[in-house]
């Protein structure tokens, strides 16, 4: 009886987790453009044959800009319920928020720009 209790807590945990990614999905616009961008880019990688690793960076850039979104949502969120006017602190905070959700997209561009450009180049020269 005692691992059904764990079980439960992990369950309820990935239900939590769940109703926090479809709260991102439904509120924020650029959530939804970066998924549909992540998911254009995997797609053209698998289709010009990257090697495993090369899908495994991929992967883990697209992963950052999501989860750089998602905690940004969530920071957003907390300060914005704290309280209202909101101070110098909360502005800090949000723009905080903001700017590591640009340094993962810049980050983003870059992997791509070294991952796809010698493809790129290849097929423009052929």
């Amino acid at each position: 009886m005692r691992k059904v209790q764990p079980l439960r807590r992990f369950l309820q945990a990935l239900g939590y987790a769940g109703a926090g990614v479809a709260y991102v999905t439904r509120t924020q616009m650029n959530w939804r453009i970066n998924v549909g961008a992540g998911a254009v880019a995997a797609v053209l990688a698998i289709a010009l044959g990257f090697s495993s690793a090369e899908l495994a960076v991929l992967a883990l850039t697209i992963g950052l800009v999501l989860v750089a979104e998602v905690f940004n949502t969530a920071i957003e969120a907390s300060v914005d319920a704290m309280e209202k006017p909101p101070s110098l602190a909360a502005r800090h905070a949000k723009d905080s928020a903001a700017g590591a959700v640009l340094v993962a997209a810049i980050t983003s561009v870059i992997v791509g720009a070294l991952l796809f450009g010698p493809r790129v180049i290849a097929v423009t020269r052929q």
